[in-house]
């Protein structure tokens, strides 16, 4: 299972190069998109997302259950690139959710990911370079979300961070150079 980890902050540029990434690799690919429209700002973004991407690319919108969703595609043949974004929304979700659906649904996903027989791209926000929450929402969901990041970069083959939309490679080979 290759797995690539993209990092960055709002507006890094992010989402962009792992759409690039997932298109240079030449297969299917499957987007799997964490977001749910829950007000105007939210679903402006998804159309953004959506008129970006390539029309021939599969779309799945799975808030929660990501885990089940890569057990379901590995069944495929052959296995699409799947480009998740991203971790955020997802760990925003399922705190959101409850305890209950967190302990669930967090090691399903970490189970799920080296079973995968094709490529992962994984979308996440950089959280831990920012300023400590003021509530205890928040800062559960910086722990969470920086935990996270911390176990898919150990898993990870290659990891990026993207800032001002210039990637740097933080573990594994150099980006290939753009086609542009």
């Amino acid at each position: 299972m290759p797995l690539e980890l993209i990092l960055g902050g709002v507006r890094s540029g992010k989402s962009g190069l792992a759409e690039r990434r997932a298109a240079d690799g030449g297969g299917p690919v499957l987007y799997l998109a964490t977001a749910e429209p829950g007000d105007g700002e939210m679903r402006e973004r998804i159309r953004r997302h959506r008129q970006r991407r390539p029309a021939h690319w599969s779309l799945l919108e799975e808030p929660l259950a990501l885990g089940a969703a890569l057990n379901d595609l590995a069944r495929r043949a052959p296995a699409p690139t799947v480009l998740i974004d991203c971790m955020s929304l997802w760990v925003s979700n399922l705190l959101l959710a409850g305890e209950k659906e967190f302990d669930r649904q967090r090691p399903a996903f970490l189970e799920a990911l080296p079973a995968y027989p094709g490529q992962v791209i994984v979308v996440s926000n950089e959280v831990g370079l920012g300023l400590i929450g003021m509530d205890p929402l928040t800062r559960r969901f910086a722990d969470e979300l920086g935990w996270l990041n911390q176990e898919l970069a150990a898993r990870a083959q290659r990891v990026v961070m993207t800032v001002a939309g210039l990637p740097q490679v933080l573990k594994g080979l150099a980006l290939p150079p753009d086609r542009d």
